[in-house]
């Protein structure tokens, strides 16, 4: 995959399970009983929400998505 977009993984204790999502792609995640495994999972579902939205003639977004650490460091 050439774009890189960024991956959110934690643990869900409502789920019992490790949940990995990117926040640029709606609604694409995934889950796995370690978070080896989320992470495995996650790349698989980006490459296959990709590969639906270059089917539907859809331009890929662009990553955006900055998690607030990054607001806190560029601003001091």
């Amino acid at each position: 995959m050439n774009i890189h977009y960024h991956i959110n993984l934690f643990w869900s204790a409502e789920d019992n399970c490790w949940i990995a999502d990117v926040p640029d792609l709606k609604y694409c995640s995934a889950h796995g009983a370690t978070a080896e495994e989320a992470a495995r999972e996650i790349e698989i579902a980006m490459r296959l929400w990709l590969e639906v939205s270059a089917e539907r003639g859809e331009t890929p977004p662009e990553p955006r998505y900055r998690p607030a650490i990054y607001a806190v460091r560029d601003a001091a």
